[in-house]
């Protein structure tokens, strides 16, 4: 396959997909079961729960576990668009769709001139990697929401601003886009749809934005970075427990507010680091913004109290999109992306039970997958830096890039 408009049919691309994607309707429907614990409960039970609280016109204002903006209930109602199915069946379908969607869109992208089926390649194989998980929550929707976002950035920076003012509406990290955009168009776009949808939501909804205080006393999460701190300490006399507590297994006890202190710390550093790049890059190409949104939200979900299994999925999808761009340069991180959603499904669902117990295979299994998640975050913030602030001179454009690529200017 080539990346020209004209070329044949990408057979073994879309087979893939969907030979993948079938495997993984099999396992939600329970034709076949996946090792560990259900990962459909969050539907069956939390996302039904929260869909008939919804459906009265309020938010699940006394449920804890509420901790998205209003538009996700946009998603958590979204089965009710196909009333022949049962919810959760419906809602599986969905995602499905939205699998399919952005998997489209990649293809679509990829097959144009200048541009490559490695997006696409990316999302085939790395979706799959994180097992049922991927169907069974409404993050691969806003993935969906956030591939069409930059791919449509470069020429319509309005249609772009919509499309990341939504998204952000749906889970807030899309809004993470625009740090990698110098079009003013964008930003507007997307201030006045938020704006526009907060209000909304708060004149329609009580309790819209409730989500923000339940955030805010998140405590460390089993899979998360610090949460190796507890893991080994438990080993040494620790005295803390390891409880589901606002709807994550978390650790609780001593120190524990001091290490999501800590994180919450690098996340700031991770801020001021990338407000750093925005005011020292000089060179905007047609992949940055994708390379910049990749290198965002890898130093955000790497450094988060929480690292869910589900936060892959916005990683999977953002590698997919700069591996379109024959310019981009985060193959490497990209990779390792890819290889941490394998060591993922292994410590949830398949191993969690080792996980929770602080066991040797448990701890193994973080070390590598959150190494590998700092490693693609060094990597690609560097790769980033050196592309847009360090080149060599600010008139030199590889003739690849030249050819390949136009620059994007605000």
């Amino acid at each position: 396959m080539t990346g020209a408009r004209g070329a044949g049919f990408p057979y073994p691309l879309v087979g893939t997909w969907g030979l993948t994607r079938l495997v993984l309707l099999l396992f939600v429907f329970k034709v076949w079961i996946f090792p560990g614990p259900d990962v459909t409960s969050d539907v069956t039970v939390i996302y039904q729960g929260w869909y008939e609280v919804l459906r009265t016109g309020t938010f699940p204002l006394d449920d804890v576990t509420w901790q998205y903006p209003p538009a996700a209930a946009l998603a958590i109602l979204s089965p009710a668009l196909l009333p022949f199915l049962e919810y959760t069946s419906a809602f599986f379908v969905l995602a499905f769709l939205a699998d399919l969607v952005a998997f489209g869109l990649l293809l679509y992208a990829g097959r144009r001139p200048g541009k490559s089926p490695r997006g696409a390649w990316a999302w085939v194989v790395g979706v799959p990697l994180l097992g049922p998980t991927v169907y069974s929550r409404y993050d691969v929707m806003v993935t969906a929401v956030v591939v069409a976002a930059i791919l449509v950035g470069a020429r319509h920076p309005r249609v772009m601003g919509v499309l990341v003012a939504f998204g952000a509406m749906l889970k807030v990290w899309p809004a993470l886009l625009l740090v990698g955009t110098p079009k003013r168009k964008a930003w507007g776009a997307a201030a006045a749809t938020a704006a526009g949808l907060a209000l909304l939501f708060a004149v329609s909804m009580p309790g819209a934005f409730a989500f923000m205080t339940f955030q805010r006393d998140r405590g460390t999460e089993v899979e998360s970075l610090g949460s190796l701190v507890f893991h080994i300490a438990r080993h040494h006399g620790w005295e803390g427990q390891v409880l589901l507590n606002y709807g994550s297994v978390e650790f609780l006890g001593p120190y524990v507010d001091l290490v999501s202190t800590a994180a919450l710390l690098l996340t700031g550093l991770a801020f001021g680091w990338l407000l750093m790049w925005r005011l020292l890059a000089t060179r905007f190409l047609a992949h940055t913004l994708a390379d910049a949104a990749f290198v965002a939200v890898l130093l955000f979900t790497t450094t988060s109290r929480v690292i869910s299994p589900q936060y892959m999925v916005w990683l999977v999808g953002l590698a997919a999109v700069c591996l379109v761009f024959r310019g981009s340069r985060m193959g490497l991180p990209a990779g390792m992306v890819l290889t941490a959603c394998f060591f993922t499904v292994l410590e949830f669902p398949v191993y969690f039970a080792n996980v929770v117990g602080s066991d040797g295979l448990g701890i193994t299994l973080l070390v590598v997958r959150n190494g590998l998640l700092v490693a693609a975050s060094v990597t690609a913030a560097t790769l980033l830096w050196r592309d847009t602030v360090s080149y060599a001179t600010p008139a030199e454009l590889p003739a690849r890039a030249a050819r390949t690529e136009e620059p994007l200017n605000s």
